[in-house]
């Protein structure tokens, strides 16, 4: 059963878990058990999916209950009406706040994109992020005897395809647990140190204004306590 967090005639948002598809997708023609088919079995009625969450993040994930409030809510993502808050643990000390302003080439999947042309230049794509703690734990990565990690405040500004854990690395603090932009040596660290092994990036909050009511709306998604236990340690 999903953690249902706001849900009326028009709207339904849960929190989502990490590890599961938003829906069927090339990307994994095996796998039944989705997002969309358990939310439609758990309230038994149609949803309509808005936007996505990866596979790995976890946190808020809103859809219609129509395929007209569909519509309209993804004018509202297409326009840059809707802001996202997430949260991550990435590796080193971030210090401060600041804007990353950097174009991603769109990132394609071997099989899911394969007619896609590849040759598109390189898309906007700007993301804040700020510092909220730290902490320096004693394993030994690399060179060095004690490994930094800092958990920090991300709100995208545009929506391009991985573009925080993209952006994270680019700034080279890249998201723990990420498996394809990471670093592996800190993955592994991180993951043996705090026995948990999942991408550190949860979507906390969506600020959207209502389809039909009109009227501004906050949706937040705690934490889970893997990361509860983990930001005990944090200062």
């Amino acid at each position: 059963m999903f953690e249902i967090l706001y849900q009326d005639d028009d709207l339904i948002a849960i929190n989502k878990p990490f590890g599961w598809l938003v829906h069927r997708s090339w990307l994994d023609k095996t796998e039944t058990v989705v997002v969309m088919q358990t939310l439609r079995d758990q309230i038994g009625q149609h949803v309509f999916p808005i936007h996505r969450l990866d596979r790995p993040t976890s946190g808020v994930l809103l859809f219609a209950l129509s395929s007209d409030v569909a519509r309209i809510m993804s004018e509202e993502f297409a326009k840059k009406q809707i802001e996202k808050t997430y949260h991550a643990i990435v590796r080193g000390y971030v210090e401060g706040e600041a804007v990353i302003d950097y174009p991603l080439v769109e990132e394609l999947d071997k099989i899911a994109d394969k007619f896609t042309n590849k040759n598109k230049p390189a898309q906007d794509a700007v993301t804040f992020y700020k510092s909220i703690s730290k902490i320096e734990v004693p394993i030994k990565v690399g060179k060095f005897e004690t490994a930094r990690y800092s958990f920090v405040e991300l709100k995208p500004q545009t929506g391009r395809k991985h573009q925080l854990r993209r952006h994270m690395k680019h700034i080279f603090h890249p998201i723990l647990g990420d498996s394809k932009h990471g670093d592996l040596h800190q993955n592994r660290a991180f993951a043996t140190y705090f026995n948990i092994k999942r991408l550190m990036l949860h979507a906390s909050k969506l600020e959207i204004k209502h389809p039909t009511q009109h009227k501004p709306m906050i949706i937040e998604a705690k934490l889970d306590q893997s990361w509860q236990d983990i930001l005990l340690n944090f200062k």
